[in-house]
């Protein structure tokens, strides 16, 4: 189980959120507003200040800005997809 992660070297840096703080930032600032998701939490950023949420339905969602209350897109069909994707990121580094 990992509980959160900080990979500042891959792309433009990548944070796996650890269950309290995304805990923290969902009282804080509720659910990521997707349409389409009756609950989406916020449980990862990269280095632009870009969010990830999973919502009910599996998916991964990206926010096209820095902010929690813009616009989000699929960026992965589940949470093991978008670690593999991650896992590429960081496997090409080398």
């Amino acid at each position: 189980m990992i509980g959160a992660a900080s990979l500042p070297d891959v792309d433009s840096a990548y944070f796996i959120h650890s269950p309290a703080t995304a805990a923290q930032h969902f009282r804080e600032y509720g659910p990521a507003p997707i349409d389409g998701e009756p609950i989406a939490m916020v449980f990862a950023s990269d280095g632009g200040g870009h969010l990830f949420a999973i919502g009910a339905s599996g998916q991964v969602w990206k926010s096209t800005t820095a902010s929690w209350f813009d616009d989000f897109e699929v960026t992965a069909s589940s949470l093991q997809e978008f670690l593999e994707q991650l896992g590429r990121r960081i496997a090409n580094q080398t």
